[in-house]
C-alpha cells in the first residue's frame, strides 16, 4: 500500500475554465485516498527563465516551485497545444527545473488535450522531449492524447466518454503503481 506519497499536477493552461485544468480536477476522483494529490497553480507567477538570475539567488517564487517539485513523488502534466507546441508558461516553468534537477528520475504522466482532432500531438511530442531533457521517467501507459476534448468532458470536471475514462484510469493506475516500487 502507498502511504505518505504525493502527486502534483500541472496544467499547461492558466486560462480560467481550462479543459486541461478540468481534466486534472477529474483525475482527483481516481487517485487513491492514501495519496496526496494537488494541482500546482503557481506557474503563472514564475518570472521568465533567465540563467543570470538563477546563478545567484533565484526569486522566492522559483525557490518555492522547486521545493514543491522536489517534494512530490510523481508529476502529472495536462496541457493544450498552442502554435504547434506547449504553451510558453509551461515551457518556462520546466526551464526553471533544468539546472536544479528536482524531477530527476521521477515518474511523470503526460496528457495533451485539444479541441482539434489531432489531440495536440505536436505539443505532446515537444513536452516529451523537454521531459526527456529533465531526465524524468514517463510511466508505461502514462502518455495520453485527448482529441476533441469538448466532446469528452463536461465543464464540471466529469468524463462523459467511457473510452477516455478508461484511459485516464489506466494512466492513474500506472503512475500510482510506480509509487509502490
Amino acid at each position: 500500500m502507498v502511504n505518505n506519497k504525493k502527486i502534483i499536477a500541472i496544467s499547461g493552461s492558466i486560462r480560467e475554465g481550462s479543459s486541461n485544468t478540468n481534466i486534472l480536477k477529474t483525475i482527483a476522483a481516481y487517485i487513491p485516498e492514501s495519496i496526496e494529490y494537488s494541482i500546482y497553480e503557481g506557474i503563472k507567477d514564475l518570472p521568465h527563465f533567465n540563467p543570470d538570475i538563477d546563478r545567484t539567488e533565484p526569486p522566492a517564487v522559483v525557490t518555492e516551485f522547486r521545493k514543491t517539485m522536489s517534494e512530490t513523488n510523481a508529476l502529472i502534466i495536462c496541457t493544450p497545444e498552442y502554435a504547434k507546441s506547449v504553451p510558453g508558461v509551461l515551457k518556462n516553468a520546466l526551464e526553471w527545473l533544468v539546472s536544479s534537477a528536482e524531477l530527476y528520475k521521477k515518474p511523470v504522466a503526460v496528457i495533451t488535450a485539444s479541441p482539434s482532432i489531432e489531440g495536440g500531438d505536436k505539443a505532446h511530442e515537444s513536452l516529451l522531449l523537454t521531459l526527456g531533457m529533465l531526465d524524468t521517467v514517463v510511466v508505461e501507459n502514462g502518455s495520453m492524447l485527448v482529441p476533441s476534448v469538448g466532446t469528452k468532458f463536461n465543464a464540471n470536471a466529469t468524463v462523459k466518454d467511457e473510452n477516455t475514462k478508461q484511459e485516464l484510469i489506466a494512466l492513474i493506475d500506472s503512475i500510482v503503481g510506480e509509487l509502490d516500487t
